[in-house]
């Protein structure tokens, strides 16, 4: 019996990474398209070495952050990202305060977002 329930979890071990590679995959899993932009909230340092093309870049730590965003429309979907998630997930818990009501998808950090958009990085 002992055979049997090593080989059940080792079969079992197979299915689930084969599955993670799966969601690893290269295809993108964002729709760029049905956002109004794409919101990179990193600093301006961090934004110049590298972002995802098309994105805007409004430093969620920056003194003119709530002024900056004012120039986006409350109702529509946005992508927010960063180096890590850390600060999206900031920007966007600052979106819902304020008043915005679209979809607002935290990308996580640039490396992630590349790969659930599909956009380049491009300096």
């Amino acid at each position: 019996m002992s055979r049997f329930f090593k080989f059940v979890a080792a079969a079992l071990i197979a299915v689930f990474a084969v599955g993670a590679l799966a969601a690893c995959s290269s295809s993108p899993s964002i729709d760029v398209k049905q956002a109004a932009a794409v919101i990179d909230v990193r600093t301006p340092e961090e934004f110049s070495a590298g972002h995802l093309m098309g994105a805007i870049n409004v430093n969620v730590e920056g003194a003119d952050f709530a002024t900056q965003m004012e120039q986006f429309d409350k109702s529509k979907n946005y992508i927010v990202y960063c180096h890590s998630g850390r600060r999206a997930e900031i920007a966007i818990d600052w979106m819902k305060q304020n008043g915005f009501t679209g979809n607002l998808i935290n990308a996580g950090g640039i490396a992630d977002a590349t790969g659930s958009t599909g956009l380049a990085i491009v300096q």
